[in-house]
C-alpha cells in the first residue's frame, strides 16, 4: 500500500559530511565540507535543519544538536567510482558507475577535437585548459569579445565548458556550439559526461558575471533508472534546477529551470502547493558552483542559511502524506586545496509530518537507497540491474 502520495528529494549540491574511506584514492585527505564550513564561521543559523537532525548527524562544536530530531538521519556512502554530479545523481536513482567519466584536467582537450570544434562552430578556440570559470573570464573574456573567439575550458570533472558573452556571442549561437560539441564528444576517446554552456555579461576584466542561462548537455543514462520506472507507470516526475539536464530528460514529466538555489526552493514550495502524484526532484547548485569550487567557506555558510529559510517555508506546506528527503551528491570542501569536488559521505534526512518519531538510521553503502525507497513507496519495480535497497519500512 502506498504510504506517501508525493515525495520531495532535494539535493544540496556538494554538501558532503566527511571523507569516504577511499577518499585518499581520489586525492582527498581529511575533507569535510559541512564540518569545515562550521569550523570557519563558528555557528550557522539553521533552525530548520537543526530540528530535522542535521547536527545530530554531524555534530558541530559550537552548536547544540536537537534533543528530539523530527527526521530520520543517516550517512550515505557512494559505491560508484567517482565524485561528480552525474555519478552522484545517477547512483541515487539506481545506476552504479564502474568506470569514471573521461577527464582532460591535466592535458586540455586533444588538438583533433579542438580543430573539429573550430571548423564546425566557425570560431577560434581559446583557453583549452583546466580553470576556474570566474578566473578564465577575467583572463580571456576581453579577448573573446574583441576577436569573436570562443573560450573552452574544463575542470577536474568530466566536462567541457564553453563561454559566450550574451551581448556579442548570442545565446542561440552559444547553444548551437554546445550541441556541436556534444555530438563530437560522443566518440569514445572524447566522451565527457557533460557539455555546459556558460553565458556571461560584462565588457572588461573585473566586470564579467555568469548569468543563469547556463545549459547542460549531458550523456543519457546508460540504463533505465527509478525515474524512468516511475514515469512508465504513470507517476509525475517533476524536476527543479538541473535535474532535467543531468538525466537528459529521461524519466522526467515536467521540468522547471532555476535562476538560483533560492529560486529553486521557491519553485519547490510552489510545486508543493500543486496537486500531483509522484516525485519532485530538486537540485540546488549554488552551493557547489558559487562557493565550493571558488573555495569560499563564508559564502557557502550563507548559502546554507538561505536554504534553511526556504526549508522552513517548505515544511509549512508539506502535507501528512508527503515525504521529504534531503541529501547531497558529493562533497566540495571549500577549505581544501584546488577547485575540485571532494570524495565524501553525504547526509540523508527523511521527514514527513505523519512520522511518529525520528532518529538515527544505519549507514548505507550506496546513494541508491533513495531511488529504491521512492520506487518502493509507489509500488514500482526498480529496473533490472539497478542498485539500492528500500528503507521505507524503517520510517515509523
Amino acid at each position: 500500500m502506498e504510504r506517501y502520495k508525493r515525495i520531495f528529494v532535494i539535493v544540496l549540491d556538494s554538501l558532503g559530511i566527511g571523507e569516504m574511506p577511499d577518499a585518499a584514492r581520489f586525492g582527498d585527505y581529511d575533507v569535510d565540507t559541512f564540518g569545515h564550513i562550521c569550523d570557519t564561521v563558528g555557528t550557522l543559523n539553521i533552525p530548520n535543519l537543526k530540528k530535522l537532525g542535521m547536527l545530530n548527524l554531524h555534530p558541530v562544536k559550537e552548536m547544540e544538536e536537537a534533543k528530539n530530531p523530527m527526521a530520520y538521519y543517516a550517512r550515505l556512502k557512494e559505491s560508484s567510482n567517482g565524485k561528480d554530479t552525474m555519478t552522484g545523481h545517477w547512483e541515487m536513482m539506481g545506476l552504479k558507475i564502474e568506470k569514471p567519466f573521461l577527464t582532460f584536467t591535466d592535458t586540455g582537450f586533444p588538438p583533433e577535437l579542438i580543430r573539429e570544434l573550430e571548423e564546425k562552430c566557425g570560431k577560434k578556440v581559446i583557453g583549452n585548459k583546466c580553470a576556474s570559470g570566474t578566473q578564465i573570464l577575467d583572463e580571456l573574456g576581453e579577448e573573446e569579445i574583441k576577436n569573436g573567439s570562443m573560450i573552452v575550458y574544463t575542470s577536474a570533472d568530466s566536462v567541457m565548458q564553453i563561454c559566450g558573452n550574451e551581448e556579442t556571442f548570442d545565446l542561440a549561437n552559444l547553444y548551437r556550439c554546445c550541441e556541436i560539441a556534444r555530438e563530437l564528444t560522443m566518440k569514445n576517446e572524447w566522451k565527457v559526461g557533460r557539455i555546459i554552456a556558460r553565458p556571461y555579461v560584462g565588457k572588461k576584466k573585473g566586470e564579467f558575471v555568469r548569468t543563469s542561462n547556463r545549459r547542460d548537455y549531458a550523456l543519457k543514462p546508460f540504463s533505465r533508472t527509478a525515474l524512468s520506472a516511475l514515469k512508465d507507470e504513470g507517476f509525475d516526475v517533476i524536476s527543479v534546477g538541473k535535474i532535467n539536464d543531468i538525466f537528459c530528460g529521461e524519466g522526467i514529466t515536467k521540468a522547471y529551470h532555476s535562476e538560483s538555489s533560492v529560486h529553486g526552493m521557491e519553485q519547490t514550495v510552489d510545486v508543493c502547493k500543486e496537486d500531483f502524484h509522484g516525485l519532485c526532484f530538486t537540485n540546488l547548485v549554488d552551493f557547489d558552483t558559487l562557493w565550493g569550487h571558488r573555495r569560499n567557506p563564508v559564502g557557502y555558510a550563507k548559502e546554507i542559511e538561505k536554504f534553511d529559510v526556504g526549508l522552513g517555508n517548505l515544511l509549512e506546506v508539506l502535507k501528512e502524506d508527503d515525504l521529504l528527503i534531503i541529501t547531497a551528491d558529493h562533497g566540495n570542501d571549500p577549505t581544501w586545496t584546488g577547485t575540485d569536488h571532494t570524495r565524501e559521505q553525504v547526509p540523508l534526512l527523511v521527514y514527513s509530518p505523519s512520522l511518529k518519531e525520528g532518529g538515527k538510521l544505519p549507514e548505507t553503502d550506496t546513494f541508491g537507497v533513495i531511488g529504491a525507497t521512492v520506487a518502493d513507496n509507489f509500488e514500482v519495480k526498480m529496473p533490472e540491474g539497478t542498485i539500492g535497497t528500500s528503507i521505507l519500512e524503517q520510517f515509523k
